[in-house]
């Protein structure tokens, strides 16, 4: 049986093996010899001045029609229900779902399209809301991704790889940044409920966690309802004086335990525990909406007064915002629309037009839109053909990661603008494509980081959020 002391030996990790050397006698000049360049230590700055300061990330989980929102494409109506031509299609894979289907008839889309603001963009009857706004928008119709499927997809544009496992987008931020509230997490995540039967789609925390980054980066979920994070309250009995006493009492011991094995989870330990202390005062104060106008809810609608919603978590993300919370990623399921598109897109976005219009609007009259960059999109499009059975009035529509669209507020995005163009199937991108790496590699840029040099050592290999390539897309910039 092996000893137990050879056992922690065993179990030592490389910066705890430099701890100790440096202690028993390996010299300061031969330590700092294996140290150079090999540090993991968080930027905690810019490397450029930055248009942002924060981020609001809207996904809309289960991949918004394209071309019942902001693709129009007006030359379908006399192609109902004809086959999708094999020369636009080329060859593309497509998901079980319609692979055994007899036929792929093209759907168009029921919904009218008018230009709106000073911009003339386009968009749909759908969307009155967002039109009223549309000059503050970036919209962009040339987005794909390498996934097909919602899980990886997601995963992929949260984290910028298909498998679990790397650090989320958010994570990548706080983690290059830092925080600028010492009193709430500086990545907050809110779901909402779906406004359509569709909510079938799973949303992992691993899409808002840490990966191999230090656990203190991850996001944290804050719930509708009378207790927003778990375990937060004191237990019956304690009060503030003697939940101090024992916070106090367990760092001691964490930094005992931290000076014997150097393992940089103990220090996450300390900081999620003192984090957690300072949230009892201000998360009751964030959640609490009383001292909210009329006209907020006017603003945002009634929906907003019903915690859950996502008219609720979009006040929510203004109220994080307003606290210099470095990142909020909102989640919305319902867009996974293959049957009765027409009916459950209505639906969902009666459910989330207003609130995401009121958004940019609230951030602009208080000043915060212009350092904080606000996104709206989902993991993927819709095909132009159906999926089951085709009406005049109803159809339904599978993935497609050829194409898809966004649309990008503040922060230092070019307002007004409407930026790559698809073919008439809205099928294949015919001007200014943007991988998904592009986009978050221009994501980090607004926030003042080289997305080349956001980078972190892991198992012998340096990572970062594009992987091995990504582009800023400098024509979307202010």
């Amino acid at each position: 049986m092996q000893d137990i002391r050879q056992e922690v030996e065993l179990a030592l990790t490389r910066r705890q093996l430099f701890s100790r050397a440096a202690r028993f006698g390996l010299g300061i000049p031969a330590l700092s010899s294996l140290l150079s360049g090999a540090t993991n230590a968080p930027a905690s700055a810019s490397h450029f001045p930055a248009k942002a300061r924060r981020v609001i990330f809207l996904h809309q989980s289960g991949g918004p029609s394209q071309m019942d929102l902001f693709d129009p494409k007006p030359a379908m109506k006399a192609m109902f229900g004809s086959e999708l031509p094999g020369t636009v299609r080329m060859g593309q894979r497509i998901t079980g779902m319609t692979s055994g289907q007899s036929a792929l008839p093209v759907a168009p889309s029921v919904f009218q399209f008018a230009q709106h603001g000073k911009s003339g963009a386009w968009m749909s009857e759908l969307l009155p809301h967002t039109a009223n706004v549309v000059d503050d928008l970036t919209i962009i119709k040339s987005l794909h991704t390498d996934a097909i499927n919602h899980d990886p997809a997601i995963t992929f544009i949260q984290t910028g790889s298909q498998q679990p496992g790397r650090p989320s987008l958010g994570t990548w931020v706080t983690y290059g940044l830092g925080s600028e509230n010492k009193n709430l997490p500086a990545f907050v995540v809110l779901l909402s409920t779906s406004n359509t039967p569709i909510n079938d789609q799973p949303l992992f925390s691993r899409l808002w966690g840490s990966g191999f980054l230090p656990s203190n980066y991850q996001g944290v979920r804050f719930r509708s309802g009378a207790e927003p994070v778990l375990y937060l309250k004191d237990p019956d009995g304690l009060d503030r004086s003697s939940r101090r006493l024992m916070l106090d009492g367990l760092e001691q011991l964490n930094r005992m335990r931290h000076e014997a094995y150097a393992d940089p989870e103990i220090e996450t330990r300390i900081a999620q525990f003192e984090m957690a202390y300072r949230m009892q005062s201000s998360v009751p104060d964030l959640m609490d909406l009383w001292n909210e106008p009329e006209s907020t809810f006017k603003l945002y609608g009634e929906e907003a007064r019903k915690p859950g919603t996502y008219a609720a978590n979009c006040l929510l993300a203004r109220r994080l915002a307003e606290r210099d919370v470095r990142f909020v990623q909102l989640y919305h399921r319902g867009w996974d629309q293959h049957n009765e598109l027409p009916r459950h897109i209505a639906m969902q976005c009666r459910g989330t037009d207003q609130a995401s219009a009121a958004l940019v609007t609230d951030l602009k009259q208080r000043g915060l839109l212009e350092d904080t960059l606000v996104v709206w999109g989902g993991e993927f499009g819709r095909t132009i053909y159906c999926q089951g059975k085709l009406t005049e009035t109803s159809y339904g529509r599978d993935h497609h990661p050829r194409n898809f669209a966004w649309w990008l507020a503040g922060g230092g995005m070019k307002a007004g603008l409407s930026y790559g163009e698809t073919d008439d199937f809205s099928y294949n991108i015919t001007k200014d494509p943007v991988h998904v790496h592009d986009m978050q590699a221009t994501i980090l840029h607004l926030l003042g980081m080289d997305h080349t040099r956001l980078t972190y050592k892991f198992q012998g290999r340096w990572f970062r959020l594009t992987d091995v390539h990504g582009n800023v897309t400098r024509q979307l910039l202010a």
